[in-house]
């Protein structure tokens, strides 16, 4: 399988990533994977989230990579790379092959929506012929939306989350809001590195807008016939979908934008707005409401 065939969704998890690649799905030629998690496994944070939390002044969040790169004992070290280099490489797409081959679809594209998107750069330059779709949303967003995956019944908790506390939301809502500004940052760092044509950023505010015009701009990219875009938008419309497999608690939560305004508590809201310091101007998101002054 050739790198051109390969193409990431990057992006902070509970953007609607989900969605897209559900609707990319649909279309010939596209062979979905779901979560493979590499981010998770080579992306390792550092500090440990509860270290982080508990820490009145957190230091910056970083990776094991980025840490124990220059430790020659450390499996993934610099000085080493030349021996697990390709053998990674190989791994990954012997890995994303066999999911291909089950589905007998020739030729295909491979669409990855990988939620440890704090690895892009590493995975893009691991690939260097892939393509790759950012999927951007307002970080107060990803934040409420996690907070409510953190409440007890939540589709979340068979993966590993939990109901947290009231003494323990404004720690997560510190922690989340970290990680979508490391992770954006990372994100962008990998697709300022791709040539034009070989990128597609989407904000989530406008595909709910616009998600048919921006499907099209998603298939020019990934080289993906456009027949059969209008039936997908449909058949995923949040709308279109049953009141049973949406709302609260729910994978496919609530699609319009700005939630964080009626689910956080003033206190909250300061909190998120004060880790997230400068990334939503950076992203082009508006800065905290008058009286939440955000830090930097």
């Amino acid at each position: 399988m050739s790198d051109d065939r390969l193409a990431w969704i990057f992006g902070s998890s509970r953007s609607g990533s989900t969605w897209l690649l559900r609707m990319l799905a649909d279309l010939e030629g596209v062979v979905p994977i779901d979560d493979p998690h590499l981010g998770h496994h080579l992306g390792v944070w550092r500090p440990i989230p509860l270290a982080w939390a508990a820490c009145e002044d957190p230091p910056p969040l970083r990776t094991l990579i980025e840490v124990k790169e220059e430790d020659s004992d450390y499996f993934f070290s610099r000085e080493h790379r030349d021996a697990w280099w390709e053998p990674l490489r190989a791994l990954i797409l012997a890995r994303f092959r066999a999911q291909a081959e089950e589905t007998g679809d020739r030729p295909c594209t491979l669409v990855v929506k990988e939620p440890g998107s704090h690895v892009a750069p590493l995975l893009t330059e691991l690939f260097p012929a892939s393509k790759v779709i950012f999927l951007l949303r307002d970080g107060r967003d990803v934040v409420d939306s996690w907070l409510d995956a953190y409440s007890d019944g939540s589709w979340a908790i068979a993966g590993g989350a939990f109901p947290v506390s009231r003494e323990g939301r404004i720690p997560l809502i510190r922690w989340l809001a970290e990680v979508w500004a490391y992770r954006c940052r990372e994100v962008m760092a990998a697709f300022d590195r791709r040539a034009p044509e070989d990128r597609l950023l989407i904000r989530y505010e406008d595909l709910r807008q616009e998600p048919g015009t921006w499907l099209e701009h998603a298939c020019d990219v990934l080289g993906i016939d456009r027949t059969g875009i209008a039936a997908a938008v449909e058949r995923h419309r949040f709308e279109a979908l049953p009141s049973v497999v949406r709302g609260p608690g729910r994978v496919v939560r609530r699609a319009e934008p700005g939630g964080w305004r009626e689910n956080l508590t003033a206190e909250e809201q300061e909190a998120m707005h004060a880790a997230l310091g400068t990334a939503l101007e950076d992203f082009g998101y508006e800065a905290a409401p008058a009286g939440l002054a955000a830090t930097t």
